[in-house]
């Protein structure tokens, strides 16, 4: 995963349209769990064009939102700029840039498992204050529903690295131990998407193992796409359904 900070560079637009939100139910859950509020100062590490960030600072926090890509941070700052909490940090999960003992609450959305898992914990270990927590979060996309059966039969077949970067890779297990010795737990929450052939197709392109366009893969791809598309759409949609799940844990 050498090109982890890179590799989204020129999905940035994708991802920024197309890419599912988080639920807000998220917020009053970990309030519940962790004591977070919204004078809580956060952390989104691997934020990305600013999806989890906009969250807290829609919710009043301030947000150090750490990402290593340039044209992702720039999006983030570009979107999000106008959020009087938002600080836009040019830093990795292993090395944040970020003073010790400086957070309440480290988010990792859709990210955690670019992350070289031993260095990021001590860093996380580092800018968190006493009895400060974390919470990584994914949007894991359904395989339930014909559509999404052959929706990832469709991604398996063109997909480069697909298996490989997956973040189902990362078990509940392995999520424990960077937790321990403190416990973690997760809260799922129901997640969607609704999408005419433009949005499916955005969605498709926003994941960095697809074939973008100028790939000698893509047109094939997005022949195929529709006929998926055709088959299963109803007035012109079609519906890709997620499980948001949330691990949240104290980190020191």
């Amino acid at each position: 995963m050498s090109d982890s900070t890179t590799r989204f560079s020129d999905r940035v637009g994708d991802y920024t349209r197309y890419r599912p939100h988080y639920p807000k139910g998220i917020l009053p859950y970990l309030e519940q769990e962790t004591g977070f509020n919204p004078s809580s100062i956060v952390a989104d590490i691997g934020s990305g064009t600013g999806i989890s960030t906009e969250l807290f600072l829609e919710h009043g926090n301030k947000v150090y939102a750490v990402e290593p890509n340039r044209q992702m941070r720039a999006k983030a700052e570009e979107l999000l700029g106008t959020y009087a909490g938002l600080i836009s940090i040019d830093g990795t999960a292993e090395e944040t840039g970020l003073g010790k003992e400086s957070v309440d609450l480290i988010v990792a959305g859709q990210a955690f498992h670019w992350f070289d898992q031993m260095k990021a914990k001590k860093e996380f270990v580092r800018i968190s204050r006493p009895g400060g927590f974390a919470a990584l979060i994914w949007n894991e996309r359904l395989i339930s529903s014909a559509f999404e059966i052959d929706y990832e039969a469709l991604i398996l077949h063109y997909g480069s690295d697909y298996k490989t970067i997956n973040h189902k890779n990362i078990s509940d297990e392995k999520i424990a131990g960077f937790f321990s010795p403190w416990p973690s737990s997760l809260r799922v929450f129901e997640n969607e998407q609704i999408f005419d052939f433009d949005g499916l197709a955005g969605r498709l392109r926003s994941s960095s193992y697809m074939p973008n366009e100028g790939n000698p893969k893509y047109e094939a791809m997005v022949a195929d796409l529709w006929k998926l598309f055709e088959k299963y759409n109803s007035g012109g949609r079609v519906r890709v359904g997620y499980e948001t799940k949330l691990y949240p844990g104290r980190i020191r």
